[in-house]
């Protein structure tokens, strides 16, 4: 059942918002973010899974500096397979996890080419399947890969849903469910970027501005700064 059609107790039950005030709300995220796309650099979807096996605990932005030279010298599975293991750990160094990340990263090439040729799976069970790739980034390469509409819950997301009131929830999994049942279906194929870029940027953490926040009459949080 679409947002749109739920009943007002139905809505009240999984958000603090009601349809309408939903609507407009991802309506002035989109209007404030109208070039709304991932910060993570890449050219195809083996680039895209990779860089984000590797954000994981880290920045976009230094994920894009390590990636630029990794992907210019091995931009396939079979490429990126030629590195040993502990050169590419210490290319990955600037990142973090940089042991785990390379022992994950060619576990994921090597399978990439023993189960799908060499391809990106697009089906949520076998990219859950590869090493490095949980729900949240299934749910990245899914929607900014593919084109579908999922919604990946990180703290950016998990911090906007909860301090909004649009999916109150315990976990990112909660969170993600009582998303995916609120959203329009009209704002979920970009319901991401608009999250993530809000909480990343405006509903920080810390030192947050509820003055230069697109949502704030929609917002439900207690604790604005006025």
């Amino acid at each position: 059942m679409s947002a749109a059609r739920r009943t007002p107790l139905e809505q009240n039950s999984i958000s603090a918002l009601d349809s309408n005030t939903i609507n407009r709300l991802y309506r002035k995220l989109a209007d404030s973010l109208p070039d709304a796309r991932s910060e993570l650099v890449y050219r195809n979807h083996f680039e895209l899974l990779i860089s984000v096996i590797l954000s994981a605990q880290a920045t976009d932005k230094s994920v894009n500096a390590v990636t630029r030279e990794l992907f210019h010298k091995h931009p396939t599975p079979e490429a990126l397979l030629e590195l040993p293991e502990p050169d590419l750990a210490r290319l990955l160094r600037p990142i973090g996890l940089a042991p785990t990340k390379a022992k994950n990263v060619l576990a994921t090439c090597r399978l990439l080419l023993e189960r799908h040729n060499g391809r990106v799976p697009e089906e949520r069970n076998d990219l859950e399947a590869l090493p490095g790739v949980g729900r949240k980034t299934a749910n990245v390469v899914l929607n900014e890969g593919f084109g579908k509409p999922t919604i990946a819950v990180d703290t950016h997301v998990f911090r906007v849903a909860n301090r909004t009131g649009l999916a109150p929830g315990k976990t990112p999994l909660e969170t993600e469910t009582r998303l995916l049942k609120v959203t329009p279906r009209r704002w979920l194929q970009h319901a991401h970027r608009y999250l993530i870029l809000h909480g990343r940027y405006v509903c920080k953490a810390k030192a947050f501005d509820c003055s230069l926040c697109a949502i704030s009459a929609e917002c439900r949080y207690e604790d604005k700064t006025r």
